[in-house]
C-alpha cells in the first residue's frame, strides 16, 4: 500500500467506508496523476501524488543512474513529508503545515507533491564517439595536436609572448641539465679518500657551477611563466570573442536546431576550459625538458636505468588517462541538468520573476527541483568517484612496484662494483629528479588532454555553428519601397508542419498593414521573413526586385526596425537604449525626437541623470523603469533608426490607453516614409491599418479593411473580434 504525504511508513488511519461502484477513487486517482503527466509521464511505479515508490518500479526519470541516484530521486520528497516524530508539523508546498494528528482530513486541502524533474540527457554521437576512442593510443595521437593547437592560437594572439615563454622554457631546460651534470662533477670529490677541505676544494668549481646553473633555471622559469601569463587571457578572450562571433554569424535555422543549447554550453564549458590549457602546456613542456637533460645524464652513468625509470611512470600515465576519460563522462552526463539547474537558478533568484514565484506559491517547488537536479547531479559525481579512486590506487601500486625495481637494480650496480660510490649518489639524485618530472609530466599531460576534449566540444560546435554561417549575397539594398513574398513556405527544424505555408503578398511604402490570428498561426514566422532574419525554404521574399537570399545581410538589416514581444532591457544609459545599434550623434536632438514619439519626455526627465541615468538597478546601482516604459524605449529606439520597414510585434501590450494613443499617432505621422508591419491581438488596433492580414496555419485566409472583414459573415476576423468585446 502506498504511503499518503503526511504519514510515516507503515502508519494507519481510519477512513469512513466508501462505496465501491463506478470506480469514482479511480477516476480521481487518475485525474490528479494527468496533471503531471506531461512532466513525469505515468505507469508503474507512481502514485496519484506523483511519488515513486521502489516496491513497484523504477522512476522513469532515473531509469540508467546509478543506484544511489534512484534512491535520492525516489525518496527525497518522501522523506521532507514523513518525519519521524508523528507530531512534529512538516511544510508542505504552498506553505501549508501538516502533523499526523490532521492526515486524515488533507485530502481536498493538501496539495500534490511536485514530480520528480525530468532527467535531460545532452545526445551528441561525435562526443559519445570521443569518449569512447579514448585510450592511450588516442592519448599519443591527440596530445600533440592539442599542444599544437594551443601553440598555434598563441602565436596568434602574442608572439612575443610565445617566443619569450618558449625561449626561456629550453633555456630552464639546459640549466637544469647543467645542474644535474655539476652534481655528477661535484660528487667524485665529496666521496673521495682525502681529508674534508681538500674535498671541499675539489668539488668547489663543480658546486658553483651547479648552484649558478640552478638560479639560471629559476630565473627563466620566472619568465616563462610571465610569458604564460600574458597569454593564458588573451588566448581565452580569443576563444570566447571566436564563440560570440560564430553564434552571430549563424543563421537563425541554426539556433533552432534540436540540441544547439547542449552543444553550446558544452563549447562553453570549452571556452572557460582555455585558460588552463596554456598554463598546463608550459609546465608539461618544462617537465619534458628536464626529463630529457636527466635521462641523457643517467644514461650516460648506466644504460639500464633508462628503461627502468619509464616503466616507473608510465602506469601513473595510464591511471591520469583514465581519470580523466571518467571525469569528463561525468561531465557530459550532467550537461542537461546542468542547464536545467541554471533556469531553476534564474526563475528563483531574478527580480523579474519573484513575484511570479512567490505569489503563485511556487518557492517551495522551485526550491526542491533545484535541490533534487542538485543531488542528482552530485550522485552521477560521487558515482564516479570510488572508480576513479580505484584507477589512481591501481596505478600508483604498479608504478610503486617498477619504482622499488629501480632503486633494487640501482643498489645492486653499486654494491656489486658495476659503478662507483659517486656515479651512484648521482644516479640517486638523478633518479628522484627524473621521476618528479615524469609524474609531473605525466599528470600535466592528462591535464593536457582533459582540457583538450573540453576543447573539441568548442571545436565541434564553431565548425558546426560556422557551416551554418549566413550564405547570403553582397548585394546592397537601396530602401525598398516593396516588399513581396512569393509562395515563401518555412519550416522549423525538427517539426513536420510548416509555420508558413505557400504565403504570398506585397507591402508597399506608405502602407500600415496589420497581421492577425490565433497563436502558433506563423505571424512571427512571417515577420522575420519580411526582414530576411530567417530564408523561407520554398519561394521566394524580394525586396523590390531583390531576393533577399542575394543581398547582404548587415545591409538589409540596417533598413529595418523590430520590437518584439520580449523585448531586450539594455543595462545601458537611457541614451544607449534608444541609439543602440546606431552611430553616436554629436547632439540627443534625434534622441529627444524619437522619446517624444512615444511620450517617454517626462519619464526621462524624472530619471536622477536624464539620458544618461544608467538603467540596471539591479545589477549596476542605476535606475529601474516599469515594464510600459521599457516597452516604449523599445518602441522609440526602433523609430530613431528611421527604418524603410518597421515591424511591430504587439507594440503596446504593456501600455496604457494614453501611451498607445502617443505610439499609434506617431506610426500614423510616419507612414509615408516606411512600409509598417503591426502584428497585434488587440483587435481594436487594426482600426488605423489600410489593410488587415489574417492568418491561420500559417496561410493568409483573410484580408481586407477594417470595416470590410468585420462585416463579412462568419469570418474569422469577425468571430475573433467579437470574442474579444465579450468579457
Amino acid at each position: 500500500m502506498a504511503s499518503r504525504p503526511g504519514l510515516r511508513q507503515g502508519a494507519r488511519t481510519k477512513e469512513p467506508p466508501r462505496k465501491r461502484h463506478g470506480g469514482g477513487r479511480r477516476v480521481r486517482r487518475d485525474r490528479r496523476r494527468s496533471a503531471f503527466r506531461p512532466l513525469i509521464g505515468s505507469g508503474p511505479g507512481r502514485s496519484p501524488h506523483g511519488s515513486v515508490h521502489r516496491a513497484r518500479g523504477p522512476c522513469r526519470a532515473t531509469e540508467g543512474n546509478p543506484p544511489r541516484l534512484k534512491h535520492v530521486c525516489s525518496n527525497l520528497w518522501r522523506s521532507s513529508l514523513c518525519p519521524a516524530s508523528p507530531v512534529r508539523p512538516q511544510r508542505l508546498p504552498g506553505g501549508a503545515q501538516l502533523t499526523t494528528s490532521d492526515s486524515t482530513n488533507t485530502s481536498a486541502t493538501t496539495p500534490p507533491p511536485p514530480p520528480p524533474p525530468a532527467d535531460l540527457r545532452f545526445e551528441a554521437k561525435d562526443v559519445a564517439n570521443r569518449l569512447a576512442g579514448i585510450t592511450v593510443r588516442t592519448v599519443v595521437r591527440r596530445l600533440p595536436a592539442a599542444v599544437w593547437w594551443t601553440l598555434k592560437m598563441a602565436w596568434r594572439v602574442d608572439r612575443p609572448a610565445v617566443l619569450l615563454l618558449g625561449v626561456c622554457q629550453l633555456a630552464a631546460g639546459v640549466a637544469q641539465a647543467v645542474a644535474l651534470a655539476a652534481t655528477a662533477r661535484a660528487m667524485g670529490p665529496l666521496l673521495g679518500g682525502a681529508d674534508a677541505a681538500s674535498r671541499i676544494d675539489a668539488a668547489l668549481p663543480a658546486l658553483a657551477v651547479m648552484v649558478a646553473a640552478a638560479a639560471v633555471a629559476r630565473v627563466f622559469t620566472v619568465l616563462a611563466a610571465y610569458g604564460s601569463g600574458r597569454v593564458t587571457p588573451k588566448l581565452t578572450t580569443e576563444a570566447d570573442t571566436r564563440f560570440v562571433e560564430t553564434v552571430c554569424r549563424a543563421e537563425l535555422t541554426a539556433m533552432e536546431e534540436p540540441g544547439f543549447h547542449d552543444a553550446q554550453t558544452a563549447a562553453k564549458a570549452g571556452v572557460q576550459r582555455t585558460a588552463n590549457v596554456v598554463t598546463d602546456v608550459q609546465r608539461c613542456m618544462s617537465a619534458l625538458m628536464q626529463i630529457t637533460g636527466a635521462m641523457g645524464a643517467l644514461t650516460v652513468l648506466h644504460p639500464v636505468l633508462l628503461p627502468l625509470i619509464v616503466l616507473a611512470v608510465v602506469p601513473a600515465g595510464v591511471g591520469e588517462i583514465v581519470a580523466a576519460r571518467i571525469s569528463y563522462r561525468t561531465h557530459y552526463l550532467n550537461i542537461g541538468d546542468q542547464n536545467v539547474r541554471h533556469m531553476v537558478r534564474w526563475w528563483a533568484t531574478t527580480p523579474k520573476h519573484a513575484t511570479e514565484v512567490r505569489a503563485n506559491g511556487m518557492t517551495d517547488y522551485v526550491r526542491y527541483w533545484y535541490a533534487a537536479i542538485s543531488r542528482r547531479m552530485d550522485a552521477r559525481t560521487i558515482a564516479a568517484a570510488p572508480r576513479t579512486a580505484r584507477t589512481v590506487l591501481a596505478a600508483s601500486a604498479v608504478g610503486g612496484l617498477f619504482q622499488t625495481l629501480t632503486w633494487g637494480v640501482l643498489a645492486y650496480l653499486a654494491t656489486h662494483g658495476h659503478i662507483g660510490l659517486a656515479v651512484a649518489a648521482t644516479a640517486v639524485v638523478g633518479l628522484r629528479a627524473v621521476i618528479a618530472s615524469l609524474g609531473n609530466a605525466v599528470s600535466y599531460a592528462a591535464n593536457v588532454l582533459n582540457t583538450g576534449m573540453y576543447l573539441e566540444d568548442l571545436h565541434s560546435f564553431l565548425d558546426r555553428t560556422g557551416r551554418a554561417a549566413q550564405q547570403r549575397g553582397t548585394r546592397l539594398p537601396d530602401a525598398p519601397r516593396e516588399v513581396r513574398v512569393d509562395n515563401a513556405s518555412y519550416t522549423y527544424p525538427s517539426k513536420d508542419r510548416p509555420a508558413v505555408d505557400g504565403l504570398s503578398l506585397t507591402l508597399t511604402r506608405g502602407e500600415v498593414v496589420a497581421v492577425v490570428g490565433v497563436n502558433g498561426a506563423g505571424k512571427s514566422t512571417l515577420m522575420n521573413l519580411i526582414t530576411a532574419v530567417t530564408l523561407p525554404d520554398k519561394g521566394r521574399v524580394l525586396w523590390d526586385a531583390a531576393e533577399t537570399r542575394a543581398l547582404d545581410a548587415d545591409a538589409v538589416w540596417r533598413h529595418t526596425g523590430v520590437v518584439t514581444q520580449d523585448f531586450a532591457k539594455w543595462p545601458l544609459r537611457a541614451r544607449e537604449n534608444v541609439t543602440q545599434g546606431q552611430p553616436r550623434t554629436d547632439h540627443d536632438d534625434p534622441v529627444w525626437e524619437a522619446v517624444d514619439q512615444v511620450g517617454l519626455r517626462e519619464a526621462v526627465d524624472e530619471l536622477p541623470h536624464g539620458l544618461d541615468t544608467l538603467l540596471a538597478r539591479e545589477y549596476f546601482g542605476g535606475s529601474e523603469l516599469s515594464g510600459g516604459q521599457w516597452q516604449r524605449f523599445a518602441c522609440a529606439r526602433a523609430l530613431y533608426r528611421k527604418p524603410a520597414v518597421l515591424i511591430l510585434d504587439e507594440p503596446t501590450s504593456q501600455l496604457d490607453a494614453r501611451g498607445e494613443h502617443q505610439i499609434f499617432t506617431a506610426l500614423r505621422q510616419q507612414r509615408r516614409d516606411r512600409i509598417t508591419v503591426i502584428v497585434t491581438h488587440r483587435l481594436d488596433n487594426t482600426r488605423l491599418a489600410d489593410r488587415i492580414l489574417v492568418l491561420d496555419h500559417g496561410r493568409i485566409v483573410e484580408q481586407g479593411t477594417f470595416d470590410e472583414l468585420r462585416a463579412t459573415p462568419g469570418s474569422l476576423f469577425a468571430e475573433l473580434y467579437d470574442l474579444s468585446q465579450d468579457r
